[in-house]
């Protein structure tokens, strides 16, 4: 029979705090977000029903998520977690970690504990950047540029393709960075809010150069000309570099 622990001396851990992040707007974002919570069984995903308690700072946390009655006979179990919003899509690795397509949550380990025996580590925030998708509300005027992602070998199409731009303001020399991700369909939208470079000051084409990256090793890019650029559909073929 397991023992009772009463409810104010029992301790809670969340092995995770995930605090989602618009990219386009630079701000936390949590309305409208969702997370499903999966554990790794057998060689497969098994979905959760776990629902993860929204935190006043606007962080996703899973409060008791690992807590068992003898956790020194359990061992840590592999989660990960899927974010979903209207809009956007998740850009699962960490900031600083080599991007991949493949990645489809952030993954971690929970391990087990009471109240006796925390958790052996200590858990850091953890922040998800949401990348504007294809169907993002962008404002009426901002500029942006459409096309699609490929195989350059076997035309298919690649999902889930990180597409980005950088530059630097012309003034003041400010690093700038747009990003998107491709949908199912390797279907991309960029916006293109800042200057790209000129020959002159004055002149009014602006070039800007995309990039296109599956995994490391797995990329493409191309020159994107504006305004007489902005009515065609882009195409960005990847290859192995």
């Amino acid at each position: 029979m397991s023992r009772f622990v009463p409810l104010e001396r029992s301790t809670l851990h969340s092995p995770v705090w995930f605090i989602p992040f618009d990219d386009h707007a630079r701000r936390v974002r949590a309305a409208g977000v969702t997370v499903q919570l999966d554990r790794y069984e057998d060689g497969d995903w098994l979905p959760l029903d776990d629902l993860a308690v929204r935190t006043p700072s606007a962080a996703f946390a899973y409060p008791g998520l690992g807590r068992c009655a003898e956790p020194w006979a359990a061992r840590p179990r592999r989660h990960r977690a899927r974010f979903a919003a209207a809009g956007y899509q998740p850009l699962y690795p960490a900031d600083g970690q080599p991007f991949s397509a493949a990645l489809l949550g952030v993954e971690f380990l929970v391990h087990p504990y009471d109240d006796a025996h925390p958790p052996p580590v200590v858990t850091e925030p953890r922040l998800v950047r949401l990348l504007p998708s294809v169907s993002f509300p962008y404002p009426t005027g901002l500029r942006t540029v459409h096309g699609a992602v490929v195989d350059a070998a076997t035309r298919a199409p690649v999902a889930g393709a990180l597409v980005e731009a950088r530059g630097r303001t012309s003034r003041d020399l400010t690093p700038w960075h747009e990003r998107t991700l491709s949908d199912a369909a390797g279907a991309f939208r960029l916006a293109l809010r800042w200057e790209g470079e000129k020959a002159e000051e004055h002149a009014a084409e602006e070039t800007f150069h995309l990039q296109a990256t599956e995994r490391p090793g797995r990329t493409g890019s191309l020159v994107v000309r504006l305004p007489q650029d902005i009515e065609r559909r882009h195409v960005i073929e990847i290859r192995e570099s």
